[in-house]
């Protein structure tokens, strides 16, 4: 009864908060096209991944450097994909084959995201709920988190980190990658 509690409580706090973050972000909608640069990474990277979609991984590009291959968090977390330097050397892929695996090189990070994201979601494949929101609460939180949560767990900045990828990969322009 308790974890099925959590799990409710968590959709419905994923639910509102979606919505009000949905309404602030559409304003801006235009400025949030995938630059054509990344266009083609994105698509092939997601379809590398069953359950991740172009437009999730889009979103939450946006989400984590806004398309910034050089952003580098207080945290130290680096590039495009926002990968701390731990698990980039653990789950860091050669996307473009150039024998380098560069955290700060699209071409790699867009891949080892989706690459992350696959195993995230076999990492939380047991835990009740939305697969994608508790495959980027674990993205932000750690798969053990969501684990011991039974879902997105209830950190304010989890919360919003899932809630805020699934309101902009719902809507145009992520939806059609046009």
């Amino acid at each position: 009864m308790n974890r099925r509690l959590v799990a409710v409580c968590s959709l419905v706090v994923l639910a509102l908060v979606g919505i009000g973050g949905g309404i602030l972000i559409y304003r801006n909608v235009t400025a949030e096209r995938i630059p054509a640069k990344y266009r083609s990474l994105v698509v092939s990277a997601a379809a590398t991944c069953p359950g991740l979609s172009a437009a999730v991984l889009a979103a939450q590009i946006v989400q984590e450097s806004n398309w910034r291959a050089d952003a580098v968090s207080p945290a130290g977390a680096q590039g495009i994909a926002q990968f701390m330097p731990n698990t980039w050397a653990a789950y860091g892929v050669d996307g473009d084959h150039d024998g380098v695996i560069d955290v700060f090189n699209p071409a790699d990070a867009i891949p080892s995201a989706a690459h992350y994201d696959c195993i995230l979601f076999k990492e939380t494949a047991s835990v009740p709920g939305n697969r994608v929101a508790n495959m980027l609460a674990a993205y932000n939180a750690g798969p053990s988190t969501v684990r011991r949560h039974h879902g997105v767990p209830p950190y304010p900045e989890t919360v919003r980190y899932v809630s805020d990828i699934l309101a902009r990969s719902a809507r145009e322009p992520y939806v059609s990658l046009a």
